[in-house]
């Protein structure tokens, strides 16, 4: 006796909605984190640069200005390189990096509660860095 095997097969207008779908996902997740990054940590730094140097922290002694003009290139410049789908999957490292010295080296005593939103952060962006941008960039070229 053979046994059958019942194979689904997906018409091409159902693969080509599932690919739009997963283009809108990748296009919602990458905007999403990046303007979440540029609002709440890289406006701030970029806006009130004196204030933030008094406040940053200098875990490797490169020196406060030093220290803090690169989180703004990852916290400003690499998000708007990521909403825009250039370069994303380069534009993720220097974030993923910036978030790891801050989780690990900096608030090393943060709980998962306390730390929550930099775990978010970095869950997304690595997702990011992972699935790349999706077809939903300025230019292909550059993605």
């Amino acid at each position: 006796m053979v046994d059958t095997i019942d194979v689904c097969v997906h018409p091409p207008r159902a693969r080509m909605n599932e690919s739009k779908s997963q283009d809108l996902g990748l296009l919602f997740l990458r905007v999403s984190g990046a303007l979440f990054l540029l609002w709440v940590h890289g406006l701030p730094k970029l806006l009130n640069y004196s204030e933030q140097l008094k406040l940053i922290e200098d875990p490797f002694h490169l020196g406060a200005h030093v220290t803090l003009l690169l989180a703004i290139f990852a916290e400003v410049l690499c998000p708007v390189l990521i909403i825009a789908g250039a370069l994303v999957r380069l534009a993720c490292l220097p974030i993923l990096a910036v978030l790891l010295i801050a989780m690990v080296v900096v608030h090393p005593e943060w709980t998962l509660f306390e730390g929550q939103f930099g775990w978010l952060l970095l869950i997304i962006f690595t997702s990011v860095l992972i699935a790349g941008p999706g077809r939903l960039v300025l230019s292909q070229r550059f993605s």
